[in-house]
């Protein structure tokens, strides 16, 4: 395996520990399972995007030896998907919202749930477009440097 999509595979599992975690947290171990066999044709695919994503740059990084300001789209895309991933189950913070005051933001959460995976997954493509688009860049270049 090589640096780039071992650290793509720890991306991947990191979000989905994120996900896991967050709604474990909130609303117990069985509801989300429950939520995750509902909707894991969502938060698979919005993991596994944030995890290319990561491999892309890592790899990019190698090729450049410095940043090309792809990093912000990775961490723009990947707190995207996290949100996403977590909104499939606001609605149940609102057993605990009144406290923190934040029922209409859960509310709004809870009601656009699908259509905030679809932006994660959205943020996701335009993402691996962007950094992989670098690195082609990079490659291409790399090599007409390399060529004498």
């Amino acid at each position: 395996m090589s640096r780039s999509s071992g650290f793509g595979a720890l991306a991947l599992g990191l979000l989905l520990a994120a996900y896991f975690g967050a709604v474990s947290l909130v609303s117990g171990w069985r509801f989300t399972l429950d939520q995750f066999s509902e909707f894991w044709f969502y938060i698979v695919p919005l993991a596994a995007g944030f995890g290319v994503q990561v491999a892309l740059y890592v790899k990019l990084r190698e090729v450049v030896r410095r940043g090309t300001g792809a990093g912000s789209m990775v961490a723009a895309s990947g707190t995207t998907s996290t949100a996403a991933m977590i909104s499939c189950c606001a609605h149940y913070l609102a057993n605990v919202a009144p406290v923190l005051g934040a029922t209409g933001l859960v509310t709004l959460a809870a009601q656009y749930q699908v259509e905030f995976f679809w932006v994660g997954l959205a943020f996701n493509a335009a993402g691996i477009a962007y950094v992989g688009g670098k690195l082609a860049g990079a490659i291409k270049e790399h090599d007409q440097c390399a060529t004498p």
